[in-house]
């Protein structure tokens, strides 16, 4: 088994969803006595959410390049980031370790592909609704038409994430991540990505009828495949 390297804290609360799903899935695939070789990096999400709002994130991306090194020097194999919006530092993390960093809109992608549709729906902060590093990867590398909500609403989505990583409880959240996902419908989404680790946490398939794509679990999934291959 590959010891799994995971970049947490961004928020602690998704972190915790990542150690509990490859655990649970560990001991689903072997049984007995078996868990996750696992060495977690949990950063100070202060220093990373409040970059998040500057354009060069050089100093976001020094804080994930220093959590990556010392996972690799601490014996991991390779590394998973455990959010969605960090991966616009992926190619310069990547480019610090020489050991794999899987990203989580790959693997995502592979799962949209499984069922077979093309037209997809994208929620998270955002940097991940409006920037290339996510939206134009999905288009240019998996060959997805991708929706993402008109502006009015991605502020409202942001705030709403920006509460669940604080921990504050909002009882307007599930309406306002239904209602966006319902405009998506009508842009014409056949499924919607749930590309903010925190959004699974109020929204489950249970809630929706078409199919999400829960990236906290897909990702978690992706790291114990990789792990036992």
């Amino acid at each position: 088994m590959k010891i799994i390297g995971l970049i947490g804290g961004m928020s602690w609360h998704s972190s915790l969803e990542y150690y509990r799903i490859i655990n649970e899935m560990i001991y689903s695939r072997l049984g007995g006595w078996h868990s996750a070789k696992i060495l977690l990096y949990s950063v100070d999400f202060d220093e990373i959410d409040t970059i998040h709002t500057t354009e060069d994130g050089i100093e976001t991306d020094g804080v994930l390049i220093d959590a990556a090194k010392r996972l690799e020097s601490g014996g991991a194999d390779f590394i998973i980031i455990c959010a969605n919006t960090p991966h616009r530092t992926y190619d310069a993390i990547q480019a610090s370790v020489k050991i794999p960093l899987l990203h989580i809109a790959d693997a995502t992608a592979e799962k949209i592909k499984d069922i077979k549709i093309k037209k997809i729906g994208l929620l998270g902060t955002k940097a991940t609704m409006e920037q290339e590093f996510y939206k134009v990867r999905l288009e240019k590398k998996h060959g997805f038409e991708v929706f993402v909500p008109e502006e009015n609403e991605r502020e409202i989505i942001n705030n709403e994430i920006k509460d669940i990583c604080q921990g504050k409880t909002s009882s307007t959240a599930k309406k306002n991540f239904l209602n966006a996902i319902n405009n998506l419908v009508k842009m014409g989404a056949e499924g919607v990505i749930l590309g903010c680790t925190e959004i699974p946490l109020i929204i489950q398939q249970k809630d929706v009828k078409i199919p999400v794509f829960d990236t906290t679990r897909i990702h978690a999934e992706a790291a114990v495949e990789y792990a036992l291959k």
